[in-house]
């Protein structure tokens, strides 16, 4: 992306020799109590509760979010912080986020490398650091269902060794073009690459988040806010001048609108928006808190590498042809600002509108993870890497297999633990309680005439019934997911294998949670093995 983007620049800065990308992680987690993490067998081996009924009060009323930082929490960040100076990671910001247990820090924005090799040192140090206050740190993406999940935004830019911003506009009219050129490629790139950059982001952890609660949808599209929309509307639907006569000064009418300055502080606040132009960069929101930002970086940056090598060839051309260079450069990008249009959606990505106008549009809209990551392997992924000397296609089918066998690793280890929970702690303590309450039914026959008996005792034969419909319903579907572990297992091939466990395995997992939720409903808080949502997600 450097080449690409300093062979570009060139058009309207000489002068620039190298071009980096830069990156900007936002690191959200959760933080949970050491001795009440040790008690959820759930959390200890997955990372998630596989079980637990929302509690009464969650993050409805935003009191986490707009709240003091906790005192433990605190006294954790200034250690984390302190750490992380000291390895030279420059973390500036550390603020709540919106569920209860959940926080964030981000650093001053850096290189895109070193920001990337200080997220994995970062994320390390969390979970040590966490410990020596009584915390664990969970930096699964969806740890808590019904509550926000954890995401790692990455706030991407480029920028030159002349101190230029490429995402930012400028004062004049070459600036601004140059703005509009390099948003417009990466528009472009995305538009192609969208169902890639999916798969960049997918994993088994990061499935849960997306769609929910605050986290991006499962189909990458851009959001530019009002103002940018508008110029390349403009741009988009002017007509060309004739330009003959005026050759090349600088203060042609090339009809491209002054860009408003305050267009350098739009912060958009769609945060339905998996890829949202944020001021003077590109927020790629879908990127889950456990991932290493290095996936979606990849194939962004080559991406975009490969479309500004096809952008210049063709703006090359119709230089040879006689066209002079800014008109050349406008056409071009009239002509991108139509192609890429699908890719620009400013509405609610969470409805079931936006997924029937997306799929019209030719966008990726696959749920799957194991199919999603197919997209890697697609002869246009391939051109792309290959052209850009990133990746073979050799080293990409490679990456797949692990990709697959990783999923299904995670969703085998999860049916097993649940399977577990569910036969050894679950069933026994509600077929306890259900025990106490027959017990109580006889003892209430022997007491009392036998019509008012029934009647002091209807709510507990309710009960009862509930507990056996329960219990049964979690008995006969464990079997049937241990059977379709036992099936999915004798496949050989990895992504077939990964398919078999996302379509026969891991239903079952939600199924089987329905009845555990409604069985801690139910059944006496005092038996209950497991710490429950109100326990876990208020620091104490």
């Amino acid at each position: 992306v450097d080449k690409a983007a300093t062979d570009v620049c060139h058009y309207f800065n000489p002068d620039v020799k190298k071009v980096y990308a830069y990156l900007g992680w936002e690191q959200e987690y959760f933080l949970v109590d050491e001795g009440l993490y040790a008690a959820r067998p759930d959390l200890l081996l997955t990372g998630r509760t596989l079980m637990g009924h929302d509690s009464a009060k969650n993050q409805q009323l935003e009191d986490h979010y707009f709240g003091a930082i906790p005192t433990r929490v605190a006294a954790f960040m200034k250690e984390l912080e302190i750490e992380a100076l000291k390895l030279g990671i420059p973390v500036k910001t550390r603020h709540n986020e919106v569920a209860p247990n959940q926080f964030e820090l981000a650093p001053v924005y850096e290189e895109c490398n070193l920001a990337n090799d200080h997220n994995m040192l970062i994320m390390s140090l969390m979970r040590k650091i966490a410990r020596n206050h009584g915390f664990r740190v969970l930096l699964h993406e969806k740890p808590f269902k019904g509550v926000n999940g954890s995401g790692k935004h990455n706030n991407w830019s480029l920028g030159t060794d002349t101190g230029l911003a490429l995402m930012s506009p400028g004062k004049d009219f070459s600036d601004n073009l140059r703005f509009i050129t390099f948003v417009v490629n990466t528009l472009m790139a995305v538009y192609r690459h969208n169902g890639l950059l999916k798969a960049s982001i997918i994993s088994a952890s990061n499935a849960h988040r997306l769609g929910a609660n605050e986290a991006p949808p499962a189909i990458i599209s851009s959001f530019l806010g009002s103002q940018l929309s508008a110029v390349l509307k403009h741009i988009g639907e002017s007509e060309p001048e004739n330009l003959q006569s005026i050759g090349g000064k600088k203060g042609m009418k090339l009809d491209i609108p002054q860009i408003p300055e305050i267009l350098v502080d739009n912060t958009d606040r769609n945060r339905t928006s998996p890829f949202a132009f944020t001021g003077n960069r590109f927020e790629f929101r879908a990127v889950g808190s456990e991932a290493n930002c290095a996936s979606a970086m990849i194939v962004l940056n080559a991406a975009l590498a490969e479309q500004l090598k096809e952008f210049k060839a063709v703006v090359d051309e119709r230089i040879a042809a006689g066209e002079e260079k800014f008109s050349a450069i406008l056409g071009v990008i009239r002509e991108y600002i139509k192609i890429c249009e699908p890719i620009r959606f400013d509405g609610n990505g969470y409805s079931d509108e936006w997924k029937a106008e997306a799929m019209r549009r030719g966008l990726d809209c696959e749920t799957s993870a194991p199919l999603i990551y197919d997209n890697y392997l697609t002869d246009e992924s391939a051109r792309m890497f290959e052209s850009t000397g990133v990746m073979t296609r050799k080293e990409l089918e490679a990456r797949n297999e692990v990709k697959w066998e990783t999923y299904t690793k995670k969703i085998q280890i999860e049916a097993r633990v649940l399977g577990d929970l569910a036969l050894n702690h679950i069933v026994p303590v509600a077929t306890k309680y259900q025990s106490s309450l027959i017990d109580n039914v006889y003892k209430m026959h022997e007491i009392f005439p036998a019509e008012k008996a029934d009647a002091l005792t209807l709510r507990n034969v309710e009960l009862i019934e509930a507990i056996a419909s329960h219990t049964a319903f979690i008995k006969e579907h464990v079997d049937a997911m241990v059977e379709a572990r036992k099936i999915a297992n004798r496949i050989t091939d990895e992504r077939e294998k990964a398919i078999a466990y996302h379509d026969t395995v891991f239903p079952c997992i939600d199924e089987i949670r329905y009845h555990i939720d409604k069985l801690e409903l139910i059944v006496d808080d005092r038996m209950w093995t497991l710490p429950k949502y109100r326990e876990l997600l208020f620091i104490r």
